[in-house]
């Protein structure tokens, strides 16, 4: 199954992008197909062995649109620059405005000059000797606004006549009709005058309505400009995020230093670091040290300390120190660039609830062609003139706005990912955001989740011998061992600058334990296991031991030539903020569980720490996708959060799987969120930001629909018998305009989400404030 996205040309609203859907999923192969209103995107996942790339576009274009395969997620320019998509849209928009507005404002002052008494050209002023000079300027003077936005004719036009009509369409009638009446009115006022009839051709000149053609245009590519510039804020997220990538790095050549272009650089080579240099690939640090601040990546605001062997990725920034580290990973492959994938590709998924507004633009436009057309037939009936009936007309086209209920959804949307993003919460697509915020269970990984996943000494109890001692010898073996515990003994020992000695005829137990020969003296330890493969009865240190279980900790017990010798105890410690983020959880009136392979005491001395009353113990990765499907079946809507690699299965299984992970070593494919931080409490954040985002897309619909459910009827003329209220089609086309931008703007809001806590009911289960 591939999948690939298409640029597509002469999209202008929700119409447009629920026609292309509906198309293209009816040819055969085709899995998905998804269109991005705002980023003018079709991304389709199909099987190539039955459908293929040029049997998408030919579709595309034959329903009136055109079609582009996009090479790659990331456009540059030849200086290596990301292309600005939304701010070449702008400029092309900007171009328009300004040369309709010249024209506008021109013909505007000489349809309206005379009347307002305004001082007027004497070429211009006198309807008895220049009238027919009067009408014919305000003829020139449109041909230039119409020239300029000529697409809303062209597309409108060929989309209508392919029986697909869309916004276009209704902005192409609209202005057309008023257009087409005003060359109608010219072509009268020469024939009245050539006949002698001065008033007749007097009343022509004052209903040309080439101003309204001209204004109805300009008013809306002012209205675009606007949405345009709003729309260019809600990708903020993805354009920061590839503006991190520096666009040179410094390498070791020959044994010199030498600055090359990113592209250049290739794994395996040593790039110099210095203070204040952001990091251009991802890369192990091999010599030096430093201070790396992660937080465009990760959202953690403090700098973190970085030595020999540890990770950095693109677009960090080290702060302070000097270090040389070997390239591991470049170009699309970098943390960055999956990054930037991932927020690009999930800004572009469908929310369900979108689905609602793209099944009613799809008949939208048709239906209000139908209404217009109507309408001037019923005011003609009631013997209302065809001046009076054809603005009536007009209006009812020009006031609809299928784009304020295609841009509801995908503007609240992209915001709240890229919002996300920025605070290191990665949301892999726009249903899951549907689908958290139904969320009443949270279940919990222990490792690695509630835990830091790191484990450390924690208790040295001798028996026979002095500390030093036994953790020397304890160190000296464990030092052989690529074991978690054996690393956090000999850290220990180096800590405390305790000797660190040569093992000999090393050997490993597998499920037990570890041997070695120090100084001619044999060593061992381990678990209980290895207790009862000795052979040697240590009942009271056994029960030493136990103690250290029920306190949620790991006994390893150690010999000398057979002879107990004493207990070092390690514990994988809580994380300082897992006890606020359990209590959050149930602030939000979610029960948590925590669902862990651990020993049931340790699991619940850990579970009491964090403030978990359910606790699940000693199952298998396999069983914990077994529990989670029996939590489904109570009808319960289950986020289960784990390190998003050991619990892929569970992950999978739950109705939103939270992988969240420590440092660089990040399972972007795991889950349907991820998060950058070793945080939990950013899973509270994730919940909060899917009600917002919601709460945001249900106003942008309501609103919607409100005003064309108001506007609609008042344009047709329903308030003029009763109160004499009757729109011009320059104010329908400012309140389309005003329309599209406030649901923008709406959405521009979620930029500003910050969480906020307090104690709440099950029922209201959330509560956000927005800034």
């Amino acid at each position: 199954m591939e999948k690939k996205t298409f640029n597509i040309t002469g999209m202008t609203c929700s119409a447009c992008s629920a026609r292309i859907e509906r198309a293209i999923s009816k040819i055969g192969g085709i899995k998905k197909a998804d269109v991005n209103l705002l980023k003018n995107t079709l991304t389709v996942s199909f099987d190539s062995s039955i459908v293929g790339i040029e049997q998408i576009i030919k579709k595309v274009e034959d329903i009136g649109y055109g079609a582009v395969l996009q090479n790659a997620k990331i456009k540059k320019k030849r200086n290596n620059q990301p292309i600005d998509m939304a701010a070449c849209e702008i400029y092309s928009i900007k171009k328009r405005l300004i040369t309709s507005t010249i024209f506008t404002v021109l013909l505007f002052y000489i349809s309206m000059g005379e009347m307002l008494a305004m001082p007027m050209p004497s070429f211009l002023v006198g309807m008895q000797q220049n009238i027919m000079v009067f009408a014919f300027t305000q003829f020139l003077l449109v041909l230039p606004v119409i020239f300029a936005n000529h697409r809303y004719f062209q597309t409108g036009f060929k989309n209508l006549i392919k029986l697909s009509p869309n916004m276009d369409s209704l902005i192409a009638l609209g202005s057309g009709a008023s257009f087409t009446y005003g060359i109608y009115a010219v072509y009268k006022i020469a024939y009245v005058i050539s006949a002698g009839n001065m008033n007749l051709a007097h009343q022509f000149s004052m209903n040309l309505y080439f101003e309204s053609a001209a204004m109805i245009l300009t008013l809306i590519t002012l209205g675009k400009f606007f949405e345009a510039k709003a729309k260019g804020k809600t990708s903020e997220a993805i354009t920061k995020l590839i503006n991190l990538a520096p666009k040179t790095a410094i390498v070791m050549r020959n044994g010199r230093e030498e600055k090359i272009l990113v592209e250049d650089v290739i794994i395996g080579n040593i790039l110099i670091v210095k203070a204040g240099d952001a990091i251009a690939v991802d890369g192990i640090i091999e010599e030096g040290y430093g201070s790396v601040d992660e937080s465009a990546i990760s959202g953690e605001s403090l700098p973190v300390d970085k030595s020999v062997g540890d990770k950095v990725t693109t677009g960090t920034i080290n702060k302070f120190g000097y270090f040389k580290m070997k390239a591991v990973a470049i170009g699309d492959n970098t943390l960055l660039a999956k990054i930037v994938r991932l927020v690009d590709e999930s800004s572009s998924s469908k929310a369900p609830i979108a689905r609602l507004a793209d099944k009613i633009s799809y008949i939208f436009v048709p239906v209000v062609i139908f209404i217009a057309f109507c309408s001037v037939l019923i005011w003609l009936i009631n013997g209302q003139s065809f001046e009076f009936a054809l603005s009536i007309g007009i209006c009812v086209l020009v006031i609809s706005c299928p784009c304020a209920l295609g841009l509801a959804a995908p503007t609240a949307v992209m915001v709240a990912i890229g919002r996300g993003a920025s605070d290191g919460i990665l949301i892999k697509s726009a249903a899951v955001l549907e689908t958290v915020r139904m969320t009443d269970t949270v279940v919990l990984d222990k490792t690695g989740t509630i835990t830091k996943g790191v484990p450390s000494v924690t208790d040295i109890v001798p028996c026979g011998v002095d500390e030093a001692e036994l953790l020397s010898a304890a160190a000296s073996i464990e030092k052989m061992s690529a074991h978690p515990l054996a690393d956090a003994i000999v850290k220990k020992a180096s800590e405390l600058n305790i000797e660190i000695k040569e093992a000999k005829d090393y050997k490993f137990t597998q499920g037990c334990g570890i041997s070695g020969i120090v100084d001619g003296i044999t060593y061992c330890g381990g678990n209980r296991k290895m207790i009862e493969r000795i052979g040697i009865n240590t009942e009271k240190y056994v029960q030493e031991g136990e103690r250290f279980v029920s306190a949620g900790k790991m006994p390893l017990y150690f010999f000398r030539n057979g002879t107990f010798i004493g207990i070092i105890a390690l514990a994988d410690k809580l994380k300082k903020e897992s006890t606020n983020a359990v209590r959050e959880f149930k602030q939000m009136g979610l029960e948590v569980i925590m669902l862990t392979g651990d020993n049931a005491k340790t699991a619940e001395s850990i579970g009491r720490q964090a403030g978990i009353d359910k606790i699940i113990s000693e199952v298998l990765p396999e069983e914990k996708e077994q529990i989670i499907s029996s939590l489904q079946k109570e009808g319960r809507k289950v986020a289960m959060i784990g390190d998003g690699i050991n619990d892929a299965p569970a992950l999978a299984k739950a109705d939103a799987g939270i992988a969240i992970c420590a440092g660089m070593d990040i399972a972007i494919e795991s889950a349907d969120i991820v998060l950058m931080k070793n945080d939990l409490s950013d899973v509270s954040v994730a919940i909060k930001l899917s009600h917002a985002v919601v709460r945001n897309i249900k106003q942008n619909l309501f609103w919607a629909f409100i005003y064309n459910i108001a506007c609609i009827p008042i344009a047709a003329g329903i308030l003029y018998g009763s109160f004499g209220i009757l729109l011009n089609p320059m104010i329908a086309a400012a309140a389309m305009s005003f329309s599209s931008v406030s649901v923008v703007f709406n959405a521009l809001r979620l930029r500003f989400f910050s969480p906020s806590v307090r104690q709440i009911s099950l029922h209201e289960r959330y509560c956000y404030t927005e800034n």
